[in-house]
């Protein structure tokens, strides 16, 4: 049908060949892959600056955009198509700028049973806690610099439901500075701690020991499966998000209090998909309003 001609004024149709090679490469020449990155260049910039300066991964930055007004959509490419421009050199960014691409861990999880007794077992915990339909379930855990006898340490506690994360710098690695930290969380919280933290799941770290102690203060504590850090996956990836800023190897005593406080508002500043490009910050501050307000 491509080669198709009409003859002797329209009167015979005859295929040939040269006809259709033609055709042919007419329409080759029209058929490669477009790429919008000439008409979408200021999204462009944007996401280069947000990723730079501020550590936005790239769907934070196409979901905060549009749910903001920032771009229009038709000013935007989505995020599959920003992630294939990284990998083609078209935009100013490289795989290594990315802070989760290049670090995906997929071990084969074992569940492995409890040597030591700390408290009760993650499987006793509440569905509840576990579909994070509600909001006070949280996940702790202790970030090390160098590995060090007395070296201080980040106390780091995320929220399941609202991914919010609570980044304290304890003077060292032990169970003690560990409760003294939780007790300050209880006195700045007063009568509502219990409303705000009615859950924590802890690894069989030793410095959890003494944190079962909690449930004088109506807490419910919970243990995971040793060597099972999926089981605490939310606070093991805000982990990650704290060592863009202190590397493995480098020393806690280097960081002021004020400083991991200021990476803790940085990381609770990141517009989440998960969360309807908000952020922790916002609604966590909502929550709060909530509980007080009761």
């Amino acid at each position: 049908q491509r080669g198709t001609v009409l003859l002797y004024d329209g009167k015979v149709s005859r295929y040939k060949a040269k006809a259709s090679e033609e055709k042919y490469r007419k329409n080759r020449r029209s058929s490669t892959r477009k790429y919008r990155c000439l008409e979408t260049v200021p999204f462009l910039r944007y996401v280069e600056k947000m990723v730079r300066e501020e550590g936005w991964s790239l769907d934070a930055c196409w979901g905060h955009a549009l749910e903001t007004g920032l771009f229009r959509r038709e000013e935007m490419v989505c995020t599959k198509t920003l992630y294939n421009y990284i990998d083609l050199g078209i935009i100013a960014l490289k795989n290594i700028d990315l802070p989760e691409k290049v670090s995906r861990n997929t071990k084969e999880r074992k569940v492995r049973e409890n040597k030591k007794k700390l408290g009760d077992s993650i499987d006793l915990r509440e569905e509840s806690v576990e579909n994070r339909k509600d909001f006070g379930n949280w996940e702790i855990d202790s970030v090390l610099g160098k590995k060090a006898a007395m070296e201080p340490c980040v106390m780091t506690l995320t929220e399941r439901k609202l991914r919010v994360s609570i980044w304290l710098k304890l003077p060292n690695h032990s169970a003690d500075a560990m409760m003294e930290a939780m007790e300050k969380l209880k006195a700045e919280y007063g009568e509502h701690f219990s409303k705000v933290f009615q859950t924590i799941t802890a690894d069989n770290g030793s410095e959890f020991t003494r944190l079962s102690e909690l449930k004088k203060a109506d807490v419910k504590v919970y243990f995971a499966h040793p060597y099972s850090s999926w089981e605490r996956g939310t606070n093991e990836c805000h982990n990650r998000m704290l060592r863009r800023f202190i590397p493995k190897g480098e020393s806690i005593a280097d960081y002021s209090e004020e400083d991991i406080q200021f990476f803790a508002d940085r990381i609770n500043a990141l517009p989440r998909k998960i969360l309807g490009y908000r952020t922790p910050e916002e609604l966590f501050e909502q929550e709060l309003d909530r509980i007080y307000a009761a």
